[in-house]
């Protein structure tokens, strides 16, 4: 089965009908047919840091989102570690000509090892890694 890696901005848009890419995820999602979804819990961190202050509602849906992937049997939710922590660190002092945060260095280290081409994702940091941002290249 193909493994699509989950970013953030992804998983924030799923959850919001009211973000800007909401319909393009959705679309996106859709036309997909059936993958096993790879994400990790530092992606999660920012999902539920973004929906800290947005309220009640949305901060309780980020949580439960959040718990549901965690135990869903067709995705994997990659561990925060120790030595993911320090390996994406070194990735991140060795790419000082690019814009990327230790989330994007860790998730790009992530697709790498788990042979992962696509992410559900509109961050062209994931293009400028050689990976294919499924919600900016997708109609």
């Amino acid at each position: 089965m193909k493994k699509l890696f989950a970013d953030a901005n992804y998983l924030i848009a799923m959850l919001n009908p009211r973000d800007e890419l909401h319909a393009k995820a959705k679309s996106v999602s859709a036309g997909l047919g059936q993958f096993r979804l790879v994400t990790s819990e530092m992606i999660l961190a920012e999902v539920l840091a973004f929906y800290a202050d947005k309220g009640a509602l949305l901060r309780e849906a980020a949580a439960k989102s959040a718990s549901r992937l965690c135990n869903d049997p067709n995705a994997t939710v990659v561990p925060q570690t120790s030595l993911q922590f320090q390996e994406s660190l070194g990735y991140y002092r060795a790419r000082q000509d690019k814009e990327w945060s230790l989330v994007d260095c860790a998730s790009i280290l992530i697709m790498q090892s788990e042979g992962i081409t696509e992410a559900l994702t509109h961050d062209h940091h994931f293009e400028q890694a050689g990976f294919k941002a499924l919600l900016r290249n997708s109609t």
